[in-house]
């Protein structure tokens, strides 16, 4: 086991919408009325109503805390469940108690509370409007931030602004994954911008009423790396990076765009409707740390043929290959490169004046865990294995003096995770949806153990 500084923080990170369920909910956000519409989008049919029942049961489930002894918690507030009445911002009591209470048993245990604002779950009566793409929902979301703040500000250690709003952008509006369904790079550069102009006004009016408190964004990146050192494969990656990579860590961090990407977007019409104003709220926006979700990285190669006819994505500009080396997590298709966490400690290092970060999500998803279970626990050394690469990266990385400083396990227990609903767990607890008990796998006493490791 690997032996980190005593002061390198270990938790789980989770979802409102991924755990609690609906009920007693003010609202629907946009996945539950996209599940109501359309359940067969939906493996086995299993939509966000129950989940892992959080919202009865959230007492039960976090005894597994005392057992692991985790330094950090992040959750989320379902903006559909809190508000009642999305103009005047009332709230609704239920909800109030639910989450005070629920963060109020957190906090006793002596852990760090990390309190999300969005993730992935925009209220549907909102989205109606215009959603993201309608600049009032930034003012909105303002006073839905604030008023989370004036209800859980003592509480809540710190806070986050948004859960990967590039990868809720790309489902939504450039792939095609999520409800709407859309695929449009012009949309989409809107819907992201306007999500950038939210962050900044919550972090710029957070700064005023607590100075001394934390507050960042969760962003998920996966770095691109070339076919090979070909010029062309070079600039396909360089393209990729510039747009997801640094696209994201420049407007976040610098409150800049490139030049290049300025240039870019200019070129194929895809400029952003935007007012001086906001580019300043962004400029101004100082985040303490940055969180990064690392799962995969991205392998692409120059684009091979070219349709004329074809309107401007991404993709235009490069195609995706599979390396030859690569290893996959069966169960959920993604390539398994502990590499790429170094690389990314290497580039905040390097290119962003070695800003504090930490990895807030990183994990692997599994199905049909059952049949690793020896009596009564899920052996799940896949995901030991997963875990101890990828910190044998990061630990490298700190070594040579990356300011990373906490790792976070996507997730604490197996929940609902949209489309793919139970499919694949991720989970250190195991949750029985026959039975609807839960047990501590392998990799949450492994998890346990490493904590206790610091110490020694």
């Amino acid at each position: 086991m690997i032996k980190f500084d005593k002061n390198f923080e270990f938790g789980v990170s989770l979802s409102g919408p991924q755990t609690e369920g609906n009920k007693n909910k003010t609202h629907e956000n946009t996945m539950d009325y996209w599940f109501k519409s359309s359940p067969q989008d939906f493996f086995n049919q299993q939509g966000p109503a129950l989940t892992c029942e959080f919202y009865d049961t959230y007492k039960e489930k976090l005894k597994w805390l005392d057992q692991i002894g985790l330094e950090t918690y992040r959750t989320s507030i379902q903006w559909s469940r809190l508000i009642d009445n999305f103009e005047q911002c009332t709230v609704n009591d239920d909800a109030y108690e639910f989450y005070l209470n629920y963060f109020k048993e957190i906090k006793k245990r002596k852990i760090k509370l990390i309190v999300n604002l969005h993730h992935f779950d925009i209220p549907y009566e909102i989205f109606k409007k215009g959603g993201w793409e309608n600049k009032k929902t930034i003012e909105l979301y303002l006073n839905y931030a604030k008023k989370c703040f004036e209800l859980f500000g003592e509480i809540v250690d710190e806070w986050a602004t948004f859960n990967e709003p590039s990868a809720n952008v790309e489902c939504q509006y450039l792939y095609g994954f999520h409800f709407p369904k859309v695929q449009d790079f012009k949309r989409s550069i809107q819907v992201y911008f306007n999500l950038i102009v939210a962050h900044s006004k919550v972090v710029n009016y957070f700064k005023t009423i607590y100075p001394n408190k934390k507050i960042t964004i969760i962003i998920s990146v996966n770095p691109a790396y070339p076919k090979s050192q070909d010029k062309a494969d070079l600039k396909a990656a360089e393209f990729r990076n510039m747009i997801f990579v640094y696209g994201q860590l420049n407007l976040i961090l610098k409150g800049i765009w490139t030049k290049e990407l300025q240039d870019f977007l200019k070129q194929y019409d895809l400029t952003p409707q935007y007012f001086l104003e906001e580019l300043e709220e962004i400029k101004k926006a100082k985040i303490d740390y940055i969180a990064l979700n690392y799962y995969q990285p991205s392998r692409v190669k120059t684009k091979e043929s070219k349709n004329q006819e074809e309107k401007i994505m991404p993709w235009s500009f490069y195609d995706y290959y599979e390396w030859p080396e690569r290893r996959i997590n069966p169960y959920r298709g993604w390539e398994i490169y502990p590499d790429g966490l170094y690389d990314l400690a290497m580039l905040i290092k390097n290119e962003y004046d070695n800003f504090p970060w930490m990895i807030s999500e990183n994990g692997m998803g599994v199905e049909n865990e059952e049949k690793f279970k020896v009596d009564w626990i899920i052996n799940d050394n896949y995901r030991i294995e997963f875990i101890e690469e990828h910190l044998q990266f990061l630990k490298k990385a700190i070594d040579e003096g990356s300011n990373c400083f906490g790792y976070s396990l996507w997730t604490f227990i197996d929940c609902w995770s949209w489309t793919n609903a139970f499919k694949n767990r991720y989970g250190i607890v195991e949750y029985n949806l026959e039975t609807k008990t839960t047990a501590i796998k392998k990799s949450g006493i492994y998890l346990s153990e490493l904590i206790k490791l610091k110490f020694k």
